[in-house]
């Protein structure tokens, strides 16, 4: 299980400590990737954990995880859009991981990396529309809307235009081609990020419907989470997070003081009783891992419900 010892995920003190470990409860890791949360949640306590994951790549893991956990642990392939029906049990905790997994920018192949030389891919579930697809087949018009919408990239047109340019000459094939491209219209500058990160990771977000696949893993959650359950979601960058800051705002019982004198106390459907505000990681945990910097943690807990049920 040496693999499992390698891969510390982000933020994992605080995903620990949110979650609210216990004996005998059920909880879902739903980026399961190299299993670093699933390991620590098994690791502490003598509970079950359900890890979901749409790619294929990580099946050796959870072969591996199932051999070591037995009963404790389960593996389904999928989506968050389809987490309903993945996971048929009430449950005491979930957690997401929201973006691309270092697996994933760590393999060359994935076509994830502008630093790496790699057919244009982008795909998690390595099915369905790739990134070279877009590139090479998307009006300049949609390109520039991906790429400003879920990169907020100030120069989508002049990047999507020339994109349109060069592959009337030849199709973009690997994503140095395309970093090339990009940087032909925004120069890099020492120290600071490189100018394909923003493109690179609307692509992404556009290949694997990734913001509309939080908001129904979201909701998909309030469904399965038994009364007072834990929702953990550590994300990476604006979009994400004000998605998932939204979304337990609207789903959170207003804060408000009773008076004792009131005669009758209004009821709310609120799915959550309390929503913390945005976490985030310790310098210690940047200066050791770099990819902390922008991760923001954010929890909810599930209200009582109805008690007379």
């Amino acid at each position: 299980m040496e693999s499992i010892q390698k891969h510390v995920p982000v933020m994992l003190n605080e995903v620990l400590q949110n979650l609210n470990i216990a004996d005998n409860k059920v909880y879902v890791d739903a980026t399961f990737g190299f299993g670093g949360y699933t390991s620590a949640i098994l690791e502490k306590a003598n509970c079950k954990v359900i890890a979901i994951d749409r790619d294929p790549c990580v099946l050796p893991q959870a072969k591996t995880f199932k051999e070591k956990y037995q009963n404790r642990f389960e593996f389904r392939s999928g989506c968050f859009s389809d987490l309903l029906n993945l996971v048929k049990e009430p449950i005491d905790g979930i957690v997401f991981d929201i973006g691309v997994s270092s697996m994933q920018l760590d393999d060359a192949e994935r076509g994830f990396s502008f630093s790496k030389e790699a057919r244009l891919d982008m795909r998690m579930s390595q099915s369905g529309l790739s990134a070279y697809e877009i590139v090479n087949e998307y009006s300049q018009t949609d390109i520039a809307n991906i790429l400003y919408t879920f990169g907020e990239e100030r120069k989508s047109r002049q990047i999507a235009q020339k994109i349109v340019e060069i592959r009337e000459k030849k199709p973009i094939e690997t994503t140095t081609e395309l970093a090339q491209i990009i940087h032909s219209i925004i120069h890099k500058k020492t120290g600071q990020i490189d100018p394909a990160t923003k493109s690179f990771q609307a692509l992404r977000i556009a290949v694997n419907d990734e913001l509309n696949e939080l908001k129904k893993g979201l909701e998909a959650a309030c469904t399965l989470l038994k009364p007072e359950g834990r929702l953990v979601v550590v994300d990476f960058h604006s979009l994400e997070d004000r998605i998932v800051k939204n979304f337990l705002k609207e789903n959170a019982e207003p804060k408000t003081h009773v008076s004792r004198y009131a005669k009758t106390i209004t009821q709310t459907n609120k799915t959550f009783s309390y929503v913390s505000k945005a976490i985030t990681p310790t310098q210690s945990e940047i200066f050791k891992n770099p990819r902390a910097r922008c991760a923001k943690l954010r929890f909810a807990v599930k209200n009582k419900g109805d008690e007379n049920d």
